[in-house]
């Protein structure tokens, strides 16, 4: 449904992205993260039609960007980070406006319908400039979905909206998943882990991961983790931690938990349990951990900084 074959975007003599290439399959839900200035908003812009590449190619559902424009325009919804808006027209006018500009036979129902789902149906006859940040987010991704557009490229869809928006708009994009090929920009890692099938990291203009997050982690993590807590922490519960085959590392933590690191597929956690419980140090905790998405997200672009 995308591919984007190396992209690279000069802005004067600074390239924003560089050779960025990757492919995004029918119905699937990316995650597109990366730091600031990453390049994560000028990719969005060449895939949406917005500006030209400065070399390279992107295709969406098989038009292309830059010679096919308009076409790639009709399929595809693009919610930007700064939502633009009208301010001196009403909600409901403003999504009515974009579905005559869309050519919507249907646009009455459409805009009755997004506004429902977006939960702005009680601001409809609100000036848009009047809005708080959180209201013209839900109207900027009415827009985008209005259309029911193939592909949906959405720029930090929830910043500024309440925990309970937040939630409502991570459903919505759940719901759409599937019907839509979706892009998620965002800045809340945990998101990526609740929504997205598949991860892009981008930093300093490149792409540095692309896979699942089960995946990355596979990948990252250089050992096997395992979080032990007891009632009655102590140095001599350590030392006979660190006795255990194939433990690497303890670390003691706060309120009684050590943090173990073992050797690679292993799992010793039978082993350590023993080592408590016939100590009699009361067991209460023992799981493993995992690397979380924020731990891959850091290791990767700090790696590349240092790297640079």
């Amino acid at each position: 449904m995308i591919q984007a074959h190396q992209l690279t975007k000069f802005y004067g003599p600074k390239a924003a992205i560089q050779d960025v290439s990757f492919e995004v399959e029918r119905g699937e839900v990316v995650g597109f993260l990366g730091p600031n200035a990453a390049g994560k908003t000028t990719t969005m812009r060449i895939l949406t039609g917005f500006m030209p590449p400065s070399s390279g190619s992107a295709q969406v559902a098989g038009f292309d960007c830059l010679t096919d424009s308009l076409q790639v325009r009709q399929r595809v919804g693009y919610m930007p980070e700064t939502v633009p808006l009208y301010p001196e027209m009403r909600v409901y006018d403003y999504l009515d406006f974009f579905g005559k500009v869309r050519g919507l036979d249907d646009r009455d129902k459409r805009v009755a319908h997004v506004m429902d789902v977006c939960g702005i149906a009680d601001v409809a006859q609100r000036l848009t400039g009047q809005l708080s940040k959180g209201y013209r987010q839900r109207v900027g991704l009415a827009q985008a979905i209005l259309h029911e557009p193939e592909v949906l490229i959405l720029d930090e869809p929830t910043v500024g909206l309440d925990p309970k928006q937040v939630v409502q708009v991570r459903d919505l994009i759940k719901d759409l998943a599937g019907r839509s090929t979706i892009i998620l920009s965002t800045h809340i890692l945990p998101e990526v882990s609740q929504i997205c099938q598949r991860v892009l990291i981008i930093n300093e203009g490149r792409i540095v991961a692309e896979d699942t997050p089960a995946n990355l982690t596979r990948r990252l993590q250089q050992s096997e983790q395992v979080l032990l807590r007891v009632r009655q922490p102590s140095d001599e519960l350590a030392a006979k931690l660190r006795a255990v085959p194939d433990v690497l590392a303890v670390t003691p933590r706060e309120a009684g938990a050590y943090e173990i690191q073992c050797a690679l597929d292993t799992d010793r956690r039978a082993d350590l349990a023993a080592v408590v419980v016939q100590g009699g140090w009361d067991l209460l905790e023992l799981r493993p951990v995992d690397l979380t998405l924020e731990d891959i997200f850091l290791q990767l672009t700090t790696r590349e900084e240092v790297h640079a």
